[in-house]
């Protein structure tokens, strides 16, 4: 029988042949060499296997679904199919740095718990600028909900995690599997229920070990989701947050799809549910004023000068530089922020 790999890497995609292959070939040249990727085809896509196809190394596993059921279902069945007791989970629009694996490996062998979740800082990576975030690590006694949702500034990017900067044990991935139907939030979602466990924790790797590519010409489910379908998921993971988490999602995230509709019912409403159900603060009240106030346009220009965001400096993923510092062609010191406390 051979040998299971160390890590499974599971990619969901979805007609979207080129970006696929992109991103399949930054997890075989990862430093970790004994590692299987299994992508997963949701539903019928010829260019896609076609492509696929063509990669030509036996590490790569293909599992084609007969129909659509979304990336979170397909996440879900490549952790089914996965033979390794680690998976990082990796979008099909996005791309590892060479030896992201074997920094989170080094990681997860410091864990004081059985089932730590590994995640890192990313490039974040748009037509108009590329930055690193989150812009800060989370404190060690902070509330994990806060840290994922609460602004410390106008602008979002302070704390957050991201699906492709994910590693978890196979066997977590199975016991909390992702939620078939949501649109939004999965990252979010998914971490929140894990870290409900008591051997579950947050390891935070400070050097980005991700290029998360955001262009903003394509369409992405992930931002056309409705705000009234985002309040409901928001209500029902409402015992997985503090008051101030609850508050910071309603009108930050769930504030930027509402805003879109102009319509005073919905501003009413998402504000009531937040003060209802949440405790905001200055700046969540600021956040939810100014997205419904300022054009998206003007907002993301006053962002990225107020935070000095430069324009991207197109020389691959191994050359990537930012004003937080230039991302290494090598393993830095395994370094991290373990958080101990839910929500």
């Amino acid at each position: 029988m051979a040998r299971a790999p160390e890590v499974s890497v599971v990619v969901p995609t979805c007609d979207r042949p080129a970006l696929v292959t992109r991103a399949v070939r930054s997890a075989l040249s990862q430093s970790v060499a004994e590692i299987e990727v299994v992508v997963v085809v949701d539903g019928a896509d010829a260019g896609t296997l076609a492509a696929l196809a063509a990669v030509g190394d036996p590490r790569l596993r293909v599992l084609p679904l007969p129909e659509r059921g979304g990336a979170p279902n397909a996440r879900n069945e490549g952790v089914r199919a996965a033979r390794a007791r680690w998976t990082a989970l990796l979008d099909d629009d996005d791309e590892w740095l060479p030896h992201k694996l074997e920094v989170q490996l080094a990681l997860a062998a410091t864990a004081p718990v059985a089932s730590p979740i590994v995640a890192s800082r990313l490039v974040n990576r748009t037509p108009r600028a590329e930055f690193v975030l989150p812009r800060r690590l989370p404190e060690p006694d902070q509330p994990m909900s806060e840290y994922l949702t609460v602004r410390r500034g106008l602008f979002h990017g302070d704390g957050f995690i991201q699906t492709s900067t994910i590693l978890a044990p196979t066997e977590l991935l199975r016991r909390v599997p992702f939620t078939v139907g949501l649109r939004r939030q999965q990252e979010l979602d998914w971490t929140l229920r894990a870290l409900a466990h008591d051997d579950v924790r947050l390891l935070m790797a400070a050097e980005p070990l991700v290029l998360w590519h955001q262009d903003e010409d394509r369409p992405r489910i992930s931002l056309s989701s409705p705000w009234a379908e985002q309040l409901d998921w928001l209500r029902s993971v409402r015992p997985l947050l503090t008051p101030r988490a609850y508050a910071a999602i309603a009108l930050s995230v769930i504030g930027s799809m509402a805003a879109t509709t102009r319509d005073p019912r919905v501003f009413r409403t998402v504000l009531a549910d937040a003060r209802r159900h949440g405790r905001p603060g200055a700046l969540d009240y600021l956040t939810y004023l100014q997205l419904w106030l300022v054009p998206p346009r003007l907002r993301h220009t006053v962002r990225d000068r107020i935070l000095d965001r430069r324009r991207p400096h197109r020389s691959g993923p191994a050359g990537t530089a930012d004003r937080a510092g230039t991302v290494a062609a090598r393993p830095a010191p395994a370094r991290s922020v373990v958080v101990n406390r839910q929500p």
